[in-house]
């Protein structure tokens, strides 16, 4: 899971529980073999999942070395109050790809459960949603996704690959369907491991507790059994309980963790040390096949998610430990988690870089949102934004022109699950970003600003403050959001009034498809590239 991360555009060619999804928009000039069409660029976008505000360069941090993003940013336009929609991945990625709250999408939930807990459920992205890679796809665009997906996979069979990539408009996958990594490497903070541990140690303590039973009934005569059996007994229970940790993480990593082409699953488990060479070289394969035609890619990383997997190349090399590692491995592939409302969880670096096009060196200091991708490149590859659906995302390409002021947006809900936690209002005349929170998290320990031993900050229940006066702040002041205001009451009325109108149009699903019935793991969805009770296969030895 990660925090939706910060996105940059790069115009040509960019969950689980931090800040949402950084992204980088590059925009390329069309191949010079490219069809009558020579206005249409080509888009490459630079997805990472849980890379902060403040971890690049050129966005003010000065010790960890990110010498490629910060020459991207300085070439291009940055986005400095650039928002996710979630502070987790599977929403976040929803609304990015779709320029829609996630709300709207049923992407969220009320019990806790707030991502695709397993490949083999039958929650995904709906299959009536329309995604930018589907209109430029219609559009005569090749697409592309290379890295993670966690939308979900299958419907009612292994194979049916109702909710794959592929069937939201992308002509080519290789990547990883599901990746709460923690889990994948058997790492500390486990994302689902800790939730499903305690009910199997429950069931092998009552196991060994009746064996034992049985045994005392035998020594005392109340019981004429055999000695075999019930000296055994309580050996295997013991050694039972003793393994269900162990079984239960060999189970995940074989069941969830696994690398596919295409639909075809090729390695599993993933082999993750290996799998930034393997992304990086794919992608340069395809923009290599498609420089005869536009296209669009899409590069989401597994960095900069825990577990923070790097490659033995950039291990120890940073100030900043294992994250610091790992996202100057991100930088170089380029060449908090689930916080609710609060900017931690869902503020992000943004870049956009089309030369030529945009001034270089250009801020955006005005709120704009993982959503505004989806009518930016639409509108951009000469499609048009569905009008049958509500899009919250607005074209970026005002803002980044410096033709407007903004890219549309006066004001921005923030949920935590289906739970409105904060709204954030720009007041243009003023040029001042707002914020009211109407809950928010309680942190573990006070004042940590984190929440310990937990997968991410809680959204409802105990261990979140639900204010009867909403907590404002100036974020233009005050970014860090550690000075709450008592006024003016005038702007409180005015973000509470919109909130009740947009509140309005919201029109969830019915059966939503992070519910309890739709995300919990089924045998018969489970994807095996091999007959046995343990998946396990590598078929990439060809692509070395």
């Amino acid at each position: 899971m990660g925090r939706m991360r910060s996105w940059a555009p790069c115009w040509s060619h960019s969950s689980c529980a931090a800040p949402p999804l950084a992204f980088l928009l590059l925009l390329l000039p069309p191949g010079p073999c490219a069809g009558p069409a020579p206005s249409r660029p080509n888009f490459l976008l630079l997805l990472a999942d849980d890379l902060g505000l403040g971890d690049l360069g050129s966005f003010g941090n000065r010790s960890l070395r990110t010498p490629h993003l910060d020459g991207l940013a300085r070439d291009g336009v940055r986005l400095t109050q650039h928002l996710a929609a979630a502070s987790v991945c599977s929403p976040s990625h929803a609304a990015f790809l779709t320029g829609r709250y996630p709300v709207r999408l049923g992407m969220v939930t009320t019990n806790g459960a707030r991502v695709l807990q397993w490949a083999a459920v039958s929650g995904g992205l709906p299959t009536s949603e329309i995604t930018f890679a589907k209109i430029l796809q219609e559009q005569g665009y090749a697409t592309g996704l290379i890295g993670k997906w966690h939308l979900g996979l299958n419907c009612e069979s292994p194979t049916d690959h109702c909710h794959h990539p592929l069937n939201h408009g992308f002509d080519s996958f290789f990547g990883v369907p599901f990746t709460l990594m923690g889990d994948c490497l058997q790492a500390e903070p486990s994302e689902k491991r800790a939730r499903l541990q305690g009910p199997l140690d429950l069931g092998a303590q009552l196991l060994l507790l009746s064996l034992l039973c049985l045994a005392a009934g035998k020594v005392t005569g109340l019981l004429g059994l055999r000695w075999v059996p019930w000296v055994l007994g309580p050996g295997c229970g013991a050694l039972l309980l003793a393994c269900t940790s162990r079984l239960l993480g060999i189970f995940i990593v074989h069941a969830d963790c696994f690398l596919m082409r295409d639909h075809q699953v090729v390695q599993q488990p993933l082999r993750f040390e290996a799998s930034a060479g393997l992304f990086l070289r794919e992608a340069e394969a395809f923009i290599h096949r498609h420089q005869a035609r536009p296209f669009l890619l899409l590069v989401s990383f597994l960095h900069v998610h825990v577990p923070l997997v790097t490659s033995p190349a950039f291990r120890g090399r940073s100030a900043h430990g294992a994250y610091g590692d790992n996202v100057e491995e991100l930088d170089w592939m380029v060449g908090g988690k689930g916080m609710g409302g609060w900017e931690g969880g869902i503020r992000v670096p943004g870049l956009v870089r089309w030369p030529g096009t945009l001034p270089a060196g250009r801020l955006v200091p005005e709120p704009t949102s993982l959503m505004d991708l989806f009518p930016t490149v639409v509108r951009l590859a000469g499609g048009w934004v569905p009008a049958d659906r509500e899009v919250d995302g607005r074209d970026l390409m005002p803002a980044l022109l410096g033709t407007a002021q903004a890219a549309g947006h006066d004001f921005l809900l923030h949920y935590c699950e289906a739970r409105l936690h904060a709204v954030r209002w720009f007041d243009r005349p003023s040029r001042t970003v707002w914020k009211l929170h109407f809950a928010t998290p309680r942190f573990d320990p006070p004042g940590s600003g984190t929440c310990l031993g937990f997968p991410a900050c809680a959204c409802s229940g105990r261990r979140m403050t639900r204010h009867r006066r909403p907590l404002l702040f100036d974020l233009t002041a005050d970014p860090g959001e550690t000075r709450p205001l008592q006024g003016p009451m005038a702007t409180r009325r005015r973000v509470e009034a919109a909130v009740a109108r947009m509140l309005r149009m919201r029109r969830p699903l019915a059966a939503p498809p992070l519910a309890p019935a739709h995300n919990t793991w089924s045998p018969r969805l489970q994807p095996c590239c091999s007959p046995g009770p343990l998946c396990a296969c590598d078929h990439l030895i060809p692509d070395l």
